[in-house]
């Protein structure tokens, strides 16, 4: 028998940073590599050199392209990692436009802080710039969905469509005598713009999200509820501000606005679309038509629909335009991005709503402000919260616990272990609860670097 070890570099009693190390008697690889959102002292670990032998690593498979599972790739490499980066074409393409996008900001915040002079940190460096994540790219290559990949005479992995955003995928990891599977991000069964997840048959090993381990997403009336929204901030000359996650919460959003006023359901409001990772991602679904729902003539009759803001002096001419309007901005938990702008400007206006859709992780604005926050912090300065506050979770890319428990019931098998990650630490003991109550199966809830060796 050989062994395996697994170390938990992230994503590990919470629910972001979510990278996975396997030690294996051929290869090293890690499945994901994301950064810590959130909370401060999450933050603050991204900072902090990973405790294994980066320059050992051969591969790093991607599930998708999300910043909490491809952020942290630029700072792997300032620690020595030269081997492959493999993803699904449209995952990679993701997860170039977030690297580069977010090289941007992180450029900006610190040449802002050092101007302006609010960081404790002098001077205040970016957490990589673009030339590391161009330098990450390089190193890309891309998979074909559904096909096994030889990556040692006894390793070998294949992607599985997993809905949740275009290009997600779930991982199936083979070694020697034994499969590991990567759950990644599950998806819906229901999707505007995506088909419903694939689901395992077979796992020895399973690791498995939990960001909704605790409970079911409210059946909402979304149509109805954006059409009260909308008709509301026109009877009051508001703006209604969407801080959205730029990769398939905007299309869908974008899609469902467009859906509503081809129904007659919403008047021709302006709609304004400010996330230039969004707009770069909207290119994406037009690159892969075959990973989606949406037509070419209806992505093009969409966008045409709205106004794509490409610069920041247009930002400032819509927070100057006296209209109703709406705004769907990034970032979708409110942690950075064009959104913070808009809400600098008018989340002290009574006639502003803010609607939150998807997750918000603990520690972001998007999660103070779910919790009735009377202010908000922004660039440095704290602003009072007088617009109204609005959560759509129904509108979340993750499968909740239903969905989970139905992801899972395709396996043919009771898996050896089972570790539940991608959680905050109530989803992931409600989930584990239900786990062993229902199934029976052997669950373990890993600590954050913990190392877990297992027979194959």
């Amino acid at each position: 028998m050989d062994t395996i070890k697994v170390t938990f570099l992230g994503a590990s009693g919470t629910v972001t940073g979510s990278k996975f190390y396997l030690e294996t008697p051929e290869l090293n690889l890690m499945v994901d590599c994301g950064m810590f959102q959130g909370l401060k002292e999450l933050r603050e670990m991204n900072w902090v050199p990973l405790p294994v032998d980066v320059k050992n690593l051969d591969f790093i498979l991607l599930t998708h392209g999300h910043l909490d599972h491809t952020g942290y790739l630029p700072r792997l490499l300032q620690q020595g990692f030269h081997g492959q980066i493999l993803g699904t074409s449209p995952t990679l393409a993701i997860t170039s436009i977030i690297l580069k996008d977010s090289a941007k900001i992180h450029e900006e915040e610190a040449e802002k802080a050092n101007r302006e002079g609010y960081s404790k940190h002098k001077p205040a460096l970016p957490f990589f710039t673009l030339e590391d994540a161009e330098k990450t790219t390089a190193l890309f290559s891309s998979i074909e969905n559904m096909e096994w990949v030889t990556l040692s005479p006894n390793i070998k992995f294949r992607t599985k469509y997993n809905g949740h955003i275009i290009g997600a995928t779930f991982i199936e990891l083979d070694i020697l005598r034994k499969r590991f599977v990567f759950s990644g991000d599950v998806g819906r069964e229901e999707d505007v713009l995506l088909a419903p997840p694939e689901r395992p048959e077979w796992a020895d090993y399973l690791f498995i999200e939990s960001t909704y381990g605790n409970k079911n997403h409210p059946k909402e009336d979304v149509e109805g509820i954006l059409t009260q929204l909308v008709k509301k901030t026109i009877n009051q000359r508001g703006t209604l501000i969407v801080p959205s996650f730029a990769v398939e919460r905007l299309q869908s959003l974008m899609y469902q606005l467009w859906m509503l006023y081809k129904k007659n359901k919403i008047p021709n409001i302006p709609i304004f679309i400010d996330s230039p990772m969004g707009n770069n991602v909207l290119s994406v679904f037009e690159q892969f038509p075959e990973w989606h729902k949406l037509s070419l003539k209806e992505y093009h009759a969409m966008c045409k629909h709205m106004t794509i803001i490409s610069s920041y002096k247009e930002t400032w001419e819509t927070i100057d335009d006296p209209r109703p309007k709406i705004v769907i901005a990034g970032s979708g938990m409110v942690t950075g991005g064009r959104v913070l702008t808009y809400l600098k400007q008018l989340i002290d206006v009574e006639s502003t709503t803010v609607l939150l859709v998807g997750y918000q992780a603990e520690g972001t604005r998007g999660k103070q402000l779910l919790e009735g926050a009377f202010e908000l912090k922004l660039f440095g300065k704290y602003y009072p919260v007088k617009a109204k506050i609005m959560h759509l979770e129904s509108l979340s890319a993750h499968a909740d616990q239903s969905g989970l428990l139905h992801w899972l019931s395709g396996l043919k098998n009771i898996p050896e272990r089972v570790f539940l990650v991608h959680g905050e630490p109530t989803a992931l003991d409600a989930f584990r609860s239900k786990l062993i109550y229902n199934l029976k199966w052997n669950v373990h809830i890993p600590k954050l670097y913990e190392t877990i060796e297992l027979m194959v």
